[in-house]
């Protein structure tokens, strides 16, 4: 008997004979001869074990929540893993604000009739320009990636050079972004990626490597401060002494978060800051941008460079009355296309509006105090975990929120002592073992704000338990 087709009702393409239609106005004969560049051994080949389609949205439901209440995520987890995503407090009111609909509805809009989201923006773009000590700041991008991306192609467009440096000890996933920015070899506009070695004794970049490197194609040198492992890199006003030197740009890759206790980067010479906005009030997510800064120093050379959206304030006729506009807007995608400096791509400017309601929240006071207190208590889970036999720092000074663990002498792998802190409602840090196997069984672990000294002293338990 054959099987009945049927609509369903959250699938506008699935009422009988519209898939026919559909491949009847291309010229095709079937949905497989679409997907004919594909290789046979890339199909898959045994059948999904789905349910039955399901016409009640009350069995939906249903079936949709047995299967999300199979995750544990980090509100009932302990968690220290971060890597990229952090576990920091979101104060209540700024969930508030950044709910309220006219942020929330407004994704674009003339500037005239948008004078508050123009405000918003533009108490985003100045607070955080003031924490970085740089006075330019593009809205945000994407993510941490995509706003190195573009300040790599910004360097090479004002250098008209085709190489960048950058440490080896970078997250796989933000050089991964990187490298599709700067193109694939065979493309006129390819940018080379260079990696440089790091003093196995401290993590930081090695500056013997850079100054061997350091040539005269060389557009940019990308440093983090802190670092993918959490380093502190002391070698920074060094390394953006020799780069200018060598006539190319410094590009600082800094979490905010970290700016109430460490130099920020236009103090020790940087020319272009990229980093994380997603510290600053916003939730750990998945599936889509959490958001990434680009700033400069206000020098025009750089500001012709945007590919992004710029906010000016200017008075108006009216004493004490100020207006908000979109400063050098002609040079991005929107405007020019494909003649712009650089593609605008996938925006979160909703969550400027929770990035600038936190840093208002906290003032430099509140940073000073959150760095302060981050410190403490990540070198206070550093110390415990060291004590267990075994158990080692990789790095143990100078580190900011996350440091490396290796377990290699306790003879347990990370995945196996993981496996025993999940049992246990515990999220281990970020098994480094297969994306830097010269660190042999390490793990990078996260604690924040939201740890308590009882939190800690839980995962220092937990792990003796586990190695027995």
């Amino acid at each position: 008997m054959a099987e009945e087709r049927r609509s369903h009702p959250w699938m506008a393409n699935s009422a009988p004979g519209v898939m026919e239609a559909m491949l009847a106005e291309i010229g095709a004969g079937s949905v497989r001869e679409l997907f004919a560049q594909i290789p046979a051994d890339h199909f898959r080949t045994a059948p999904l074990d789905l349910p039955p389609a399901l016409p009640s949205e009350l069995d939906q439901r249903r079936e949709l929540m047995a299967r999300l209440s199979r995750n544990t995520d980090c509100t009932r987890a302990l968690s220290f893993l971060g890597a990229g995503c952090w576990q920091h407090h979101v104060p209540a009111v700024v969930d508030e604000i950044v709910t309220r609909t006219e942020f929330v509805t407004n994704v674009w809009g003339s500037p005239q009739s948008d004078m508050g989201r123009m405000q918003v923006w533009w108490e985003y773009q100045s607070q955080l320009g003031a924490l970085l000590e740089m006075e330019v700041v593009q809205m945000p991008v994407y993510s941490w990636g995509c706003a190195a991306g573009h300040a790599i192609r910004m360097a090479a467009r004002l250098t008209g050079r085709r190489k960048v440096l950058v440490p080896r000890l970078i997250c796989p996933e933000r050089l991964a972004v990187i490298r599709t920015y700067c193109g694939p070899e065979e493309m006129a506009e390819h940018i080379s990626v260079v990696e440089l070695a790091h003093d196995p004794d401290t993590g930081l970049v090695d500056i013997a490597d850079l100054k061997a490197k350091l040539d005269r194609d060389v557009a940019a040198v990308y440093l983090e401060c802190p670092s993918y492992l959490g380093l502190i890199e002391t070698g920074a006003p060094e390394i953006a002494r020799l780069a200018r030197a060598a006539g190319a740009e410094t590009i600082a890759g800094v979490d905010p978060i970290a700016l109430g206790v460490l130099a920020p980067p236009g103090a020790w010479g940087a020319d272009i800051a990229v980093g994380p906005t997603q510290t600053l009030g916003v939730h750990m997510l998945g599936g889509g941008g959490t958001g990434g800064y680009l700033a400069s120093r206000d020098e025009e050379r750089y500001v012709r460079q945007f590919n992004g959206f710029l906010v000016s304030i200017t008075e108006t006729d009216r004493p004490g009355e100020y207006g908000f506009a979109l400063a050098a807007a002609h040079q991005n995608s929107y405007a020019l296309r494909e003649r712009a400096n650089d593609w605008t791509g996938n925006s979160v400017y909703l969550w400027t509006a929770a990035n600038a309601a936190y840093m208002a929240l906290l003032g430099p006071q509140g940073f000073r105090e959150l760095g302060e207190l981050i410190l403490a208590r990540s070198h206070e889970a550093a110390r415990r975990l060291a004590a267990i036999p075994g158990v080692r720092l990789r790095w143990p000074a100078g580190f900011f929120r996350e440091f490396v663990v290796d377990f290699t002498g306790t003879g347990r792998t990370v995945a196996q002592i993981h496996d025993g802190l999940r049992a246990r409602g515990i999220f281990g840090g970020k098994d480094l073992s297969a994306e830097l196997p010269e660190l042999g069984q390490s793990a990078l672990y996260c604690v924040t704000e939201i740890h308590t000294p009882q939190d800690i002293a839980r995962l220092g338990r937990a792990i003796e338990e586990v190695l027995g």
